[in-house]
């Protein structure tokens, strides 16, 4: 697939979600899964210093979490997130197929160019990871909120490991805490938004992606299984959003002009 029908696009602005198949060939898959424990183990040829990383809580609660921040943790395969990915040719050259390309065109308009909000590595350890409690994707740093995010299976995502399961249609409801800093919703928050909704839990093979509204409210489970739960996330903006706070990152364009290359 290198293009969505205009029923598909249709469908995903309905429902705040679209399953989009698979995306990697066997070999494709193997390679990125590769990447993505050298890259932990600290044996990739990688910027660490300018990549974000996060190890992954002991105890499975989100507040017991470490402090996310550049550089390299040590040598483990339990990172929780690593952002900034974009930086690896690996991740780039999948990030920019011509299918993420025509969904971004329908997001943001044609030819617009496209930064990476983020490009992150979400892990949950064999045995372990750390439960996300219902949230929007949303930032009050920005002065326009990025739209979309397309995330990848890197292995099975199933009910036991702790796949994404969001509400369909939540996008409709905008956001729902506008004046706070905090994207999650309390406990009252979720189970008032939650109660009599269907949950959709989003199973998918390695190498299967689906397409979601940041907005759509989600959440994921620990992982019970004896085998890790990767996936790489990529949360496309138009390049003309402007931060409102004082930092002075700059997101980097992965596509349209001046869009980074993988060399």
């Amino acid at each position: 697939m290198t293009n969505l029908t205009d029923k598909q696009w249709q469908q995903y602005e309905a429902d705040g979600y679209l399953f989009l198949g698979r995306q990697l060939d066997p070999e494709k898959l193997a390679e990125m899964q590769s990447e993505m424990d050298r890259i932990m183990l600290g044996e990739a040829d990688v910027p660490y210093d300018k990549m974000l990383m996060q190890l992954d809580s002991s105890t499975g609660d989100y507040g017991d979490l470490a402090s996310q921040s550049n550089g390299f943790k040590g040598a483990t395969l339990n990172y929780r997130k690593i952002e900034d990915l974009e930086l690896d040719p690996v991740f780039l050259r999948y990030l920019q197929k011509s299918l993420y390309v025509d969904i971004c065109n329908r997001a943001y308009g044609r030819d617009i160019p496209i930064d990476c909000f983020r490009a992150m590595f979400m892990n949950k350890p064999a045995g372990a990871g750390t439960l996300l409690p219902w949230h929007q994707d949303r930032w009050s740093e920005l002065d326009t909120d990025p739209l979309i995010t397309i995330w990848l299976a890197l292995d099975p995502a199933t009910i036991d490991n702790g796949c994404v399961q969001i509400i369909p249609g939540s996008h409709k409801w905008g956001i729902i805490n506008p004046d706070h800093q905090s994207a999650f919703l309390t406990e009252a928050q979720a189970e008032e938004r939650t109660r009599d909704q269907k949950i959709l839990n989003v199973e998918l093979d390695a190498g299967e992606a689906v397409l979601l509204h940041n907005w759509t409210l989600h959440r994921s489970d620990t992982n019970h299984t004896n085998k890790p739960r990767r996936a790489f996330s990529v949360c496309y903006m138009d390049s003309r959003t402007k931060r409102t706070d004082d930092s002075d990152y700059v997101f980097r364009r992965v596509l349209g002009n001046g869009a980074l290359t993988a060399e």
